[in-house]
């Protein structure tokens, strides 16, 4: 009898000790684009990332950048070289080592042309990366990252780059394993294959279905991250997602329909997370095409007729700015340019904006049509048709919507192969106007917004890299941008407020400025 009792204790305690796996079900938003890191650009792959990989720099449970792979490092006196001392004992999700190698590997990658990256334009301040990127130089190992010994790492700049410690906590530019990614190409990139630095690593991708990540035994802080598995779940319909998170099928919404929080200030006061962010939310004309290409006053008119305190206010209701400027209020230190309407009553603005269509060839609207174009989601949607609705009303220029899946979406901005204008959401890489600027130089590619081209402001932000005096770059970075406005370039809208869901049993959620939330520094209650 006692063994039968003590067979049943230990039955009893393996139950016990399944049932203890603690789950963390996350909302993500769209589909995820990619897993490959270097290749991806939205915030539903950023999410996954912050799980998955770390870089030389990681963002910390505040979303402040702080030592990632890297322990330390120190800048020398000319500011042009930075040496970068990884833990002693760092492991991939398969025991491997963590190299100088993998970091050199990964930032030549990041540059490389022939390696697909979208991001390869951050490391422009690494000497070489420029010319690397534009085909001036074919070897990739011409660039200024260099392995001093297995780990230690020192990185060559261009120019003194104030911002590089917060730039290399971005999450697209982490570190990968050099060895599976040369052996495996794309094929790394799944689940069964891809190696990871982060607190997770990847264990199943079902697409349409989620992303299940489970705890990295090998990371530094496994033993004291207490969510043992999260689930990424894509919803791109936000009031679907909603039903979801009030089913208990979600602890985390990835954003809440603008019309539901009023609603949830009332009903759910302590589920409501909502922070301003360092991102901008605006609308880009396709200047690589006709009308937009040699015709300011059209692009002008189109800014001036739109009512951002309608958007903000009626339309997405989450504490959203209203904004003039591309780069955001949010960016410390730095005071954005308005264009001199910005403060006109919205009556004299609609009356100029005509008399400046029909100086641009289109009184009353006559025989001008424009697409907007936006990726599926309700709130951006929502922010389509009022657009659309302040076009025709106030300028009388017919107005259809197109919606896209984000994949279909994202490929068609690249490609400029949109006629009219597309919306856009940029959260800055790193707190610094150089962060959304950089962007609108001739030089990026297809990662430029809207195609603009202006040798002066690309000039501008060449000198803004050279300058020492802090201020001195400042005001040199607020010149470039009031060439960008003074041309309506980008049309900005509102500068971005995330809002979501949060269940209260999930304890150690901050809510910051760049939405970074990893699971290892969450608990659930």
């Amino acid at each position: 009898m006692r063994h039968l009792a003590a067979a049943l204790l230990i039955l009893l305690l393996g139950m016990g000790s399944a049932a203890a796996e603690t789950v963390l079900h996350r909302g993500n938003g769209a589909e995820p684009e990619t897993l490959d890191p270097h290749q991806a650009t939205g915030m539903p792959e950023a999410q996954i990332f912050y799980d998955l990989f770390e870089g030389l720099l990681a963002r910390g449970p505040d979303g402040k950048p702080g030592p990632g792979l890297a322990e330390r490092w120190e800048t020398s006196d000319d500011g042009l070289r930075v040496s970068f001392h990884l833990r002693p004992g760092g492991r991939w999700s398969d025991g491997s080592p963590i190299t100088a190698d993998d970091v050199v590997f990964s930032f030549r990658r990041l540059v490389d042309p022939a390696s697909g990256s979208h991001n390869g334009h951050f490391l422009w301040p690494v000497k070489n990366a420029r010319a690397i990127s534009d085909g001036r130089i074919k070897d990739p190992a011409a660039l200024g990252v260099r392995a001093v010994d297995a780990v230690t790492v020192e990185v060559s700049l261009e120019q003194p780059t104030p911002y590089l410690v917060s730039l290399l906590s971005y999450p697209m530019l982490v570190v990968l394993p050099a060895e599976p990614v040369r052996r495996l190409g794309k094929d790394f990139f799944r689940a069964g294959a891809l190696v990871s630095s982060g607190g997770y690593r990847l264990a199943e991708q079902v697409p349409q279905g989620h992303v299940k990540l489970v705890k990295n035994p090998y990371h530094r802080d496994a033993g004291t991250t207490r969510i043992d598995t999260v689930y990424f779940h894509p919803t791109e319909n936000q009031d679907t997602e909603l039903k979801r998170y009030r089913a208990g099928e979600l602890d985390t919404t990835f954003v809440l329909p603008p019309q539901q929080i009023p609603w949830a200030r009332q009903a759910l006061p302590e589920h409501l997370r909502v922070a301003a962010q360092l991102g901008s939310y605006f609308y880009a004309p396709n200047l690589t095409r006709e009308p937009w290409t040699s015709n300011v006053k059209l692009r002008q008119a189109l800014s001036m007729v739109i009512d951002r305190a309608v958007l903000t206010e009626k339309i997405t209701q989450g504490g959203e700015i209203p904004s003039y400027s591309f780069v955001p209020g949010t960016v410390t230190g730095y005071t954005p340019p308005l264009p001199d309407w910005a403060g006109w009553p919205q009556a004299r603005r609609v009356e100029e904006a005509r008399r400046l269509l029909a100086e641009a060839g289109y009184p009353g609207g006559a025989g001008l049509t424009v697409e907007l174009l936006y990726n599926t989601g309700e709130s951006h949607r929502r922010i389509a048709v009022a657009l659309a609705g302040m076009i025709q009303q106030n300028l009388g220029i017919k107005a259809s919507l197109t919606n896209l899946e984000w994949k279909v979406f994202l490929e068609t901005r690249r490609a400029k192969t949109y006629p009219d204008l597309a919306r856009h959401g940029q959260i800055g890489a790193y707190d610094d106007p150089h962060a959304f600027l950089e962007f609108l130089q001739s030089s990026v590619g297809p990662e430029n917004f809207t195609g603009y081209a202006n040798p002066a402001f690309d000039d501008l932000i060449h000198r803004s890299a050279l300058e020492r005096d802090p201020a001195a770059r400042l005001a040199l970075l607020a010149e470039a941008e009031r060439l960008v406005l003074a041309e309506q370039a980008v049309i900005p809208l509102f500068t971005y407020s995330r809002a979501r869901l949060v269940n209260p049993r999930i304890k150690g959620w901050i809510a910051n400025p760049v939405d970074a939330n990893a699971s290892r520094f969450l608990s659930i209650d």
